[in-house]
């Protein structure tokens, strides 16, 4: 059974006046104006109250109050017992326990507990200034929506939306369409994002990005903690470094901007511009860390490096802008060319100023090794140290020093056997000339025979020491990540390709921000 609507009740009027001609079928209140009705209480200047619509008209400080939830300050408003709405027009604002709005004209309903309003209005909660041209509050669950442009300014950062949903209890804000965030520290762009205004606390999925004044963050989903100047990204993480030239990628990120230091993991590969060729770094983790002009990278875990021309492999890596110096640390490997080449510790040098690879240099038990082209032997240099200058980016000349031993297949002009070249030296210079040896230079030869092939058996045609890794060899960007790196991969790009198609994924907030408000279809 439909419930009759309760009257409005006039708890005081200074005077009580019936005029049919001014205002027929309603009775004149004036004068601390007081009405009630099913727990609202109005007060004004002077009302008009239509008894048979149950009705009121009020002008002049009008003030409606509901408990402690809501009050609404006007010049004028009219009120509806029968269907619970107000109307309230001319400086109206609106003040909650929380926050205060301030337009043109505001509606309330209290059958649905709703406020709205379609001018201009601001509404001011706590540091935070909303600015949007209409909104709706939800006076039960203390939240505002905006679905049209709607500013937040706050002292640290503006954000603008097309779609917000803002707490003004908790401060929390979820965004959902194209969206910024503007601050000194970064611009930050998402689609579907949730803010926390009074921890300093963000995620943000679909098309997130955070814009710093050298890097760019992309990923999948990303974390912001403002007030530590964190950042962390999952899946699908680039981060460009827009001053050095460089990008990482990975599946999980996390940067610690006062700190200038970067950590990636999870098929994580650095890549590095340098003279017109890319560098690709790749290990189970990554760190940058410095200032642009100081900044270091290390790589750790079977790290594995690729360029046009040369790769390697070792345990980790560290390189440094400033001294433009790359160590390769733990068993390190290099394939130049057809080249193999092996040692205890490796360097390699670049030039300060224009970040171009300048020398190599390889130190105790050096060994290059190389196929002899046609047949099944092995081109062989061995030695204590190694001094390699670079010329276009390419290894050129080539000094091993130190017990130098070599055997070498010879071959003429028509790649005929001459013969096997076996000796030991002092010291030893290679030319090589697009990636391949040129020449051989022995400096004072101590003992030295040219083999013909039948005469040196194949015991006496390895050094001691030589293991050959060309099934290691990296050959291409891709041969960089494991066969675990690429399940890993595919696994999460498929992950978020699902998640994508699902237009209203449910914002799952990190476990910082847990605590927040739990959303109600409306």
């Amino acid at each position: 059974m439909a419930q009759v609507p309760k009257k409005i009740i006039i708890e005081n009027s200074d005077y009580f006046d019936i005029n049919q001609i001014e205002a027929p079928d309603a009775t004149l209140l004036t004068g601390n104006v007081r009405v009630n009705h099913d727990g609202v209480v109005m007060t004004c200047n002077k009302a008009y109250y239509f008894q048979k619509e149950n009705y009121i008209k009020a002008f002049g400080n009008v003030q409606l109050v509901q408990g402690d939830t809501l009050y609404l300050n006007s010049k004028y408003a009219e009120y509806n017992g029968n269907m619970k709405q107000a109307y309230a027009t001319g400086d109206a604002i609106m003040h909650s326990p929380e926050s205060t709005l301030v337009t043109d004209t505001i509606n309330f309903n209290r059958n649905t507990q709703e406020v709205y309003y379609n001018s201009n209005g601001t509404i001011t909660n706590r540091e935070n200034t909303l600015k949007s041209k209409s909104g709706k509050y939800y006076v039960a669950q203390k939240k505002f929506q905006f679905l049209t442009a709607v500013t937040i300014t706050n002292p640290k950062y503006v954000i603008k939306s097309n779609h917000l949903d803002y707490y003004s209890n908790s401060g929390h804000s979820y965004l959902f369409g194209p969206s910024t965030i503007t601050s000194k520290a970064n611009y930050i762009y998402t689609e579907k994002g949730f803010y926390d205004t009074k921890k300093n606390l963000a995620h943000f999925l679909r098309k997130s990005y955070i814009k710093y004044d050298d890097r760019l963050v992309e990923g999948d989903s990303l974390y912001y903690d403002r007030n530590r100047e964190f950042a962390s990204a999952t899946r699908n993480v680039k981060i460009t470094d827009s001053v050095n030239r460089g990008i990482v990628k990975g599946h999980y990120a996390e940067l610690y901007k006062n700190q200038d230091s970067m950590f990636v993991t999870k098929r994580a590969v650095a890549i590095n511009f340098v003279e017109n060729d890319s560098v690709y770094i790749h290990g189970k983790k990554l760190m940058v860390t410095g200032p642009e002009g100081n900044r270091i990278i290390r790589a750790f875990n079977n790290v594995r490096f690729y360029k046009t021309d040369m790769s390697g492999k070792c345990d980790s890596i560290h390189s440094s802008s400033k001294t433009a110096l790359t160590k390769l640390i733990g068993n390190p490997i290099l394939w130049n060319g057809e080249s193999q080449i092996t040692g205890d510790i490796m360097h390699l040098i670049g030039n300060q100023t224009t970040q171009k690879l300048d020398s190599l240099k390889v130190l105790n038990n050096t060994f290059i090794v190389s196929k002899d082209t046609l047949g099944t032997g092995f081109n062989q240099v061995k030695g204590q140290n190694l001094f390699g200058k670079f010329l276009d980016g390419k290894l050129h000349d080539v000094d091993i020093i130190k017990n130098t031993e070599v055997i070498y297949y010879m071959r003429n002009d028509t790649n005929e056997l001459i013969g096997i070249n076996k000796n030991v030296s002092s010291k030893i210079n290679i030319i090589f000339d697009k990636n391949d040896i040129e020449t051989i230079t022995f400096f004072k030869q101590i003992d030295g025979t040219i083999y013909p092939e039948k005469d040196l058996p194949e015991n006496a045609r390895k050094l001691r020491g030589l293991v050959w890794r060309g099934d290691e060899r990296i050959k291409s960007k891709d041969d960089i990540f494991t066969e675990e790196d690429n399940e890993l991969n595919e696994k999460l790009v498929k992950q978020g390709k699902t998640e994508n198609a699902k237009k209203n994924v449910p914002m799952k907030i990190r476990k910082e921000t847990l605590n927040y408000d739990k959303k109600k279809k409306q």
